[in-house]
């Protein structure tokens, strides 16, 4: 592997260009008006993996959006490793919160990112990070170092809940048998202090809809008289948390598996400022359940946010309605032991059993996954410390993440499989955010780290 970073320095503007070509197809999964630039994101994929070296890539439909799904055996004695990705984004919008174009990747200048950032959607999440997949493994393959199997599969429903990848998984076991997954959608402490995630919290995404008269009224005729559903959506939601921001949903925290003292002394050895975090998102103070850090209350602790709110007249200028109905969407993390089926069970009957007669209330599932805790002491995750070791200097701290990647339980479930979860992005990339980016530095450290991975791999499973 003594020259891979020659191979990244020779082939660093194509690279480069390669993932901009990508980035600018609004590849968003959530809105049905892009489905034809899904379709086009998955192609690319295939023959950008064909181009790498490959074997045998194709679009897999599926009742949604296709999988990608290629392999390469070089010999069948040796382990394999099967690496997941995605290449659907989120939604772009608010738009006018961009400083640059979503679709149209800029390289700019940061204080965190010096070397420059790639602005785009999807920069980070997931399409740089899966992408370096594809480049380190041209580069395996281009100079006869490949140590070991490898199979793709990148999906494009990760944004929307991966319904469809458990129908396929569940149906392509002898197809996808492997000895590991290999998974780059999350982030590290920081580009001086690498770490690899550890555990992923799970995730009860809802979305629900309180409606008061048959219609939207007058609001001086009829105010005061009829409640307002979106005043009463708000007054419940308000009520899902106490005063020391607890979630007030009975039997919510039943099945949690708190860590030890010990445990989260270690957990909270990891590198954070809390200035620095708090000037970053420009906060005065940070806002959380009493008792708990913030390393805790984003790795270990269950939590519920309202992600939307909606109802009545938005528009310019000023209409006084009193709405007929009031809408919010609702996603709740959920920690090891926490069942999302259960969750969503439980808020669905509080919330009904909270509204107040005057109402009419309705409670409508999205998705959900569940949360996972991968070992430390594996030969993969040894491996990708090892790894990483190498290209940064210094030992990786093992970190639990906030995020969910709800396949992680489903690998595991359905294949017996354990992930390894080596992101290169950072929690200050925007994430799901506008202004979305994705450091040169992180694309390219990937891309060295990743071979070094195989390598001790193969290694090491012997």
């Amino acid at each position: 592997m003594t020259d891979i970073k020659n191979y990244i320095d020779q082939n660093k503007q194509r690279f480069l260009d390669e993932l901009f070509e990508i980035l600018r197809i609004p590849s968003i999964s959530a809105d049905p008006v892009h489905k034809n630039d899904m379709l086009t994101t998955a192609n690319f994929v295939k023959e950008k993996l064909i181009a790498a070296g490959v074997d045998k890539v194709e679009v897999c439909p599926t009742a949604g959006y296709p999988i990608v799904y290629g392999e390469k055996i070089i010999d069948a004695n040796l382990p394999t490793v099967l690496v997941y990705g995605h290449y659907d984004v989120q939604p772009a919008v608010p738009l006018e919160l961009w400083d640059t174009p979503p679709f149209e990747p800029t390289i700019k200048k940061t204080k965190i990112h010096p070397e420059g950032a790639i602005f785009a959607r999807g920069s980070c999440d997931d399409k740089g990070q899966m992408y370096m997949h594809v480049k380190a493994f041209e580069y395996m393959m281009k100079n006869n170092v490949l140590p070991c199997n490898v199979k793709f599969m990148i999906e494009g429903e990760e944004e929307v809940g991966s319904s469809n990848l458990g129908i396929f998984v569940a149906a392509n076991k002898e197809r996808l048998k492997a000895n590991v997954v290999l998974i780059s959608d999350t982030s590290m402490i920081a580009n001086d202090t690498p770490s690899i995630d550890t555990g992923l919290r799970g995730l009860s995404y809802v979305e629900v809809e309180v409606t008061g008269p048959n219609r939207d009224l007058h609001s001086g005729v009829y105010g005061g008289a009829v409640a307002n559903p979106i005043n009463i959506l708000a007054k419940m939601i308000a009520s899902m948390h106490d005063e020391n921001n607890h979630i007030t949903i009975p039997g919510f925290y039943d099945d949690i598996l708190n860590l030890t003292n010990t445990e989260r002394v270690e957990l909270n050895k990891a590198p954070f400022s809390l200035e620095e975090y708090k000037t970053d998102l420009n906060i005065a103070e940070e806002w959380g359940e009493k008792g708990y850090t913030t390393l805790e209350r984003t790795g270990i602790r269950p939590t519920l946010d309202c992600n939307g709110i909606w109802g009545g007249y938005i528009g310019e200028g000023a209409k006084t309605v009193l709405p007929s109905k009031a809408f919010a969407k609702i996603s709740m993390r959920l920690v090891p032991n926490q069942n999302s089926d259960k969750i969503t069970a439980l808020f669905k009957n509080h919330f009904e059993s909270i509204a107040p007669k005057n109402v009419k209330v309705e409670v409508r599932p999205h998705h959900g996954g569940e949360p996972v805790v991968t070992p430390t002491d594996s030969v993969a995750y040894l491996a990708a410390a090892k790894a990483m070791e190498t290209t940064f200097g210094k030992k990786p701290i093992p970190t639990r993440g906030g995020g969910s990647i709800p396949i992680v339980a489903l690998f595991e479930q359905e294949l017996g499989l354990k992930s390894v979860l080596m992101g290169f992005g950072l929690d200050s990339d925007s994430l799901h955010s506008p202004n979305e980016h994705y450091g040169i530095f992180n694309y390219l450290k990937g891309i060295e780290t990743i071979p070094h991975f195989f390598k001790n791999y193969a290694e090491m499973s012997k």
